[in-house]
């Protein structure tokens, strides 16, 4: 009977390099958690708080009204607010200021509005040129 071949018994050869299998592995599942989780989370809040006294305003204010349904109105002085999608009212904010770009406007929004849409309308003032845009709050009842 031939001799059998010895299996195993010499020394071991060492491993000089990082397995990434379960590196890889962990990744994989931490991913899938937060993609599962990301949906779940729920949007903070924004509650904007008020503030005291103000300076006097300036003799000439344009408005922009935004009530809670994000409807956008513009407001000159003492008339009656026009109704405007976003577009119709920065050419029309542009054409109220004649030129003058430091006559300030005014953003006052509804609390129930999303951010969103004010962001949005201050970009869209600021990238036509107009200097001074503001927000308008109301203040406490002191």
């Amino acid at each position: 009977m031939p001799a059998m071949a010895q299996r195993g018994g010499g020394r071991r050869r060492t491993i000089n390099e990082i397995n990434m299998v379960p590196f890889i592995d962990v990744m994989l599942v931490l991913l899938i958690i937060f993609m599962v989780s990301a949906p779940l989370i729920t949007t903070g809040l924004v509650d904007v708080p008020s503030v005291g006294k103000s300076r006097a305003q300036p003799e000439q204010v344009l408005q922009v009204l935004i009530d809670a349904q994000g409807k956008l109105k513009f407001k000159r002085d003492k008339e009656e607010p026009e109704a405007l999608d976003l577009s119709a009212l920065v050419s029309r904010v542009k054409s109220a200021q004649g030129g003058n770009a430091n006559i300030p406007v005014v953003i006052a929004a509804d609390r129930k509005v999303q951010y969103e849409t004010v962001v949005q309308v201050m970009d869209k003032l600021q990238s036509a040129g107009v200097l001074r845009v503001g927000l308008s709050v109301k203040p406490t009842g002191r």
